[in-house]
């Protein structure tokens, strides 16, 4: 066993900044998490990213019931916060491949109670697929984009929605895609105007992103 560790959430930064702590779990001792799920998860909302199939695996089976847990986006939640209707981020990813990702993003936008949709597998080798949902993915206030390999789809949908675009790299790809690098120097050099970027894999971070922009329209009301 480790020697006992202090857990303090930060219960205030809903307040401040309208977004709730999350628990990061990749390299937490598993008696840690079996305390966090114990002492918070049960009281309020929490979410739990980057849960690994095989340590999800190796906690009380009581432990396990009491989340939902997706083993893709490798998120675990028992609860989500209110859902706010009418505000909705469209998540499109260029391939399959990017589902780790593409998915850490949507739970992400369920868990903080936000409408979304899934495109995946819209990538540029496949543009007749991205064309013929463009006017679908535009319905929605904003758009977080994933993908790996040179990361084109980023500088192409960048070019085609007027909505906030966040991207996303992600480390698929063979040799010369460095574990990601490739894609985020892509989308860092996008001529696509006003091209938000993220870093490698952070689908949790794109959703958080998309949350704050979503929770300034709602504060502004509609127009007159």
């Amino acid at each position: 066993m480790p020697p006992e560790i202090g857990i303090f959430f930060d219960h205030a930064r809903p307040d401040r900044i309208g977004l709730p702590e999350a628990v990061f779990c990749q390299g937490k001792h598993i008696s840690v998490l079996e305390r966090l799920l114990r002492e918070f998860n049960s009281s309020r909302p929490v979410l739990f990213t980057r849960l690994e199939p095989d340590l999800f695996a190796q906690l009380p089976p009581e432990l396990q019931n009491s989340v939902n847990y997706h083993p893709v986006s490798r998120t675990a939640f028992s609860r989500t916060l209110p859902l706010r209707p009418g505000l909705k981020v469209a998540v499109v990813s260029a391939g399959s491949a990017d589902a780790f990702v593409t998915w850490e993003a949507a739970r992400t936008l369920e868990y903080l109670g936000f409408e979304h949709s899934v495109y995946e597998d819209h990538g540029v080798a496949g543009l007749w697929r991205l064309a013929s949902r463009l006017e679908e993915i535009d319905s929605h206030q904003v758009v977080i984009v994933v993908a790996g390999l040179d990361a084109a789809l980023a500088s192409v949908l960048g070019g085609l929605t007027p909505k906030p675009v966040l991207a996303v790299p992600t480390s698929v790809g063979y040799g010369q895609a460095q574990g990601g690098l490739t894609a985020l120097n892509s989308m860092l050099v996008s001529c696509a105007p006003g091209l938000s970027v993220f870093n490698i894999d952070n689908g949790y971070g794109a959703a958080c992103a998309a949350a704050r922009v979503l929770n300034l329209i709602s504060s502004l009301g509609p127009r007159p």
